[in-house]
């Protein structure tokens, strides 16, 4: 099982979402629908995908109405055809009209992620690379976002600045070297550092300076495959190697079988488009 997003995250997004929406009042459904009209709505894919955050989206409507009730059809991950019902709501029809959008946009964004991770995840499958995400998150959705990728099939990278190192080429040109960037982390006690490089001299610097894990970055097939075997040279130190950089459907399979542990993608969190998930009446 994929561990869901705190339940803390969910509900600040949701209550932001909500606010952003509804602010005084949903004012078309207070002039047109009954206060006391109830409605029975089914949730359809308009299209093959697969499903992530069916419950995150859900709970927007039990925020607005506590008593709605939902028969959940489809689990987060789930391949969904066309067609399929991804789950069925009843309640009170003001609230559930009011919340529709939001529920819709959030299952429909975390859905067209994992859509698009799985399309990636498949694409390496066998060859013994796994996908990462990254930061390209949007702000204030990181959490649920990575949930996202996760249900799709990729693992996550770090989370934010605060749980790895990661330095990149804007730190080493203001530390001076990559060596001298991969000793300060490591003399400031932290025990496994990941280093951007470019080329494989920068890979060499790192690697004899300690690093741990290398990010290589935008460089080509064959340039990779030199890495990994550079890295094999590390006297039985073990360290991961991370391809990133210009990767697409079209050429990560051809990435992953240089023999990079793993390769990160920032477009499965930054540019996955919403998949087509309708709301009808049952």
């Amino acid at each position: 099982m994929t561990p869901a997003p705190s339940p803390e995250t969910v509900s600040r997004v949701i209550d932001a979402a909500l606010e952003e929406d509804i602010r005084s009042g949903d004012i078309t459904c207070e002039a047109v629908i009954a206060e006391d009209a109830t409605l029975c709505l089914v949730m359809r894919a308009r299209q093959p995908l697969v499903a992530a955050g069916i419950e995150i989206g859900l709970a927007a409507f039990s925020r607005l109405a506590p008593e709605t009730e939902f028969s959940r059809l489809a689990a987060d991950g789930v391949r969904a055809g066309t067609g399929d019902v991804l789950a069925r709501i009843s309640g009170p029809a003001r609230a559930l009209l009011t919340a529709e959008r939001t529920a819709l946009n959030l299952i429909q964004h975390l859905s067209g992620i994992a859509t698009l991770t799985r399309r990636y995840a498949d694409a390496i499958d066998g060859t013994g690379a796994a996908l990462l995400d990254t930061r390209k998150t949007t702000p204030g959705l990181r959490e649920l976002e990575k949930y996202a990728a996760r249900v799709g099939g990729a693992q996550n990278h770090r989370m934010g600045l605060y749980d790895a190192v990661l330095i990149k080429d804007n730190h080493i040109a203001v530390a001076g070297s990559v060596a001298q960037a991969v000793r300060r982390a490591l003399a400031a006690g932290h025990g496994s550092v990941e280093v951007e490089c470019d080329t494989l001299d920068q890979m060499t610097q790192a690697l004899e300076a300690g690093a741990a894990h290398i990010l290589l970055d935008n460089m080509a097939p064959e340039t990779l495959r030199q890495a990994v075997a550079l890295a094999a040279k590390t006297n039985g130190r073990r360290v991961v190697l991370e391809a990133s950089g210009g990767v697409t459907l079209e050429n990560i399979r051809g990435i992953a079988e240089t023999g990079v542990d793993f390769i990160s993608v920032g477009r499965i969190t930054q540019s996955a488009a919403a998949v087509d998930i309708g709301l009808d009446m049952a």
